[in-house]
């Protein structure tokens, strides 16, 4: 407002800049208090003589000014509040894009954008309000007032509505935030365990070259990891959240596994020596068993018909090339031990314990085939009645509860009697073939036992 010559200028605060002017206003009041009735006398007389008249704002200007000015302070905090809520949430959406690339992740990223740009549309128009009223002029007049209230408290209640539609949105992305926590929450130690992991197995491979262990494929599987290692360093910007949790979780293993065999390679060491010993011993007692082989055919031959040992023929020979192939592989297995190739000689090794087994059940099949012929050759009758015996306990169970067997447990346990009678047949003559009485013995037993299995496995399954 605008003083009458002689009167020294006064003007009003809105109540939010009030505050920031105490001291000064207190001083200027006083300042005006003293002078009020030097400045009155001075002017009285002009006022008398027909001078200029002052006009005066008050009551309802300013009051309006005051509503005005509330309104527009209104409206700024919920401004602010509006560009908080919406810069968190922009560090949540970024967290979630950061770590899920999936649909739903995508859409949260998608309406986030469409959210900002009608946050930036109702801020603009806040903005607008805001610059198109000066509630400081000092001829500001009470309809001006009211409109910038009434704008001013539009803008303000489309900013609310904005940060509630903002929170509501906010709300939504709980699930997909908490995985990505969750997932970020992870990262920094899988790397540091990944980190730690190779460490480990570089000092768990430098502890056994210490002792003479050159371990040149596990020093090669660690140098292989390098990469990985750099990739780890470079971080999760680089590479995604997703990818290098990833590749933590695997050089982990990775390194964990190198440590393991790297701990164990004294171990390996040891056994793979105490198995060259131990089977050059076996392959030495087996010469020495394969040489006792023929004496066993030549009774074989002597005393039994020739369908009992024709199978055997073969077992000295197969038993001699057998014996010589392990010796073979025992020196390539040593020669390996001696060069640290430990999975050359592991392999190796397991090659002559193949052949040595196979030496030793030929061996042992001439000695069994020479026992079990003279035991049925003595006393034929055992083998039958064991058959028998075999036979009639299945025949029992098929008829408990019954009074008459099933056909499916009936007509095999009748075959099985049929074969064992054919079997006792083959004993007739002067050269009986006792091996094939032994096998078909054999034979009827495992069938009896089948119907058996199959009795038991109906009846427990409640058939």
């Amino acid at each position: 407002m605008t003083a009458t010559p002689g009167t020294p200028a006064t003007r009003t605060y809105p109540p939010s800049t009030a505050g920031a002017r105490n001291g000064s206003a207190a001083l200027r009041d006083t300042l005006t208090l003293l002078t009020l009735p030097v400045l009155a006398a001075l002017a009285l007389p002009a006022a008398f003589a027909g001078g200029g008249t002052r006009r005066w704002f008050g009551g309802r200007a300013e009051s309006q000014r005051a509503e005005a000015q509330a309104a527009k302070d209104a409206a700024a905090a919920a401004f602010y509040e509006l560009d908080s809520a919406q810069r968190d949430l922009r560090i949540s959406v970024e967290t979630i894009t950061a770590v899920d690339d999936s649909p739903a992740a995508r859409r949260a990223a998608s309406d986030f954008e469409a959210l900002g740009r009608r946050i930036d549309e109702v801020s603009q128009r806040y903005i607008q309000a805001v610059d198109a009223h000066d509630l400081d002029r000092d001829d500001l007049e009470a309809s001006a007032a009211s409109r910038a209230r009434s704008e001013l408290t539009a803008a303000k209640d489309e900013l609310l509505r904005a940060k509630q539609e903002l929170d509501r949105f906010g709300s939504s992305l709980g699930p997909l935030l908490g995985t990505a926590e969750t997932q970020l929450a992870r990262l920094a130690p899988a790397v540091e365990r990944a980190r730690q992991a190779l460490l480990a197995a570089s000092n768990g491979l430098d502890s056994v070259r210490e002792r003479g262990l050159r371990a040149d494929d596990l020093a090669g599987r660690l140098a292989a990891l390098s990469p990985e290692l750099t990739r780890l360093n470079q971080g999760a910007g680089q590479h995604g959240v997703a990818a290098t949790l990833e590749r933590a979780e695997r050089v982990q293993r990775e390194a964990g596994a190198i440590r393991a065999e790297a701990e164990r390679l004294p171990e390996l060491a040891a056994e793979i020596d105490h198995r060259l010993v131990s089977l050059r011993t076996r392959a030495q007692a087996l010469t020495t068993r394969a040489g006792q082989v023929d004496p066993v055919l030549s009774e074989l031959r002597r005393r039994f018909a020739a369908a009992c040992w024709q199978d055997l023929q073969h077992v000295p020979e197969q038993a001699a090339r057998n014996v010589e192939q392990a010796e073979l592989k025992l020196r390539e297995a040593q020669s390996a031990r001696e060069a640290q190739r430990w999975p050359d000689a592991t392999s190796l090794l397991s090659t002559v314990r193949a052949l040595l087994n196979t030496t030793d059940e030929a061996v042992s099949a001439a000695g069994d085939r020479l026992a079990r012929l003279n035991a049925v050759q003595k006393d034929p009758q055992a083998e039958i009645e064991r058959t028998r015996f075999a036979i009639r306990d299945a025949q029992r169970l098929a008829m408990t509860g019954r009074t008459t067997p099933d056909p499916r447990h009936a007509r095999p346990l009748d075959d099985a009697v049929a074969r064992l009678e054919r079997a006792i047949g083959t004993l007739q003559g002067r050269h009986p073939d006792y091996w094939h009485f032994l096998t078909e013995t054999d034979a009827v037993r495992q069938a009896v036992a089948r119907v058996v299995t199959g009795i038991r496995e109906q009846r427990g399954g409640g058939h």
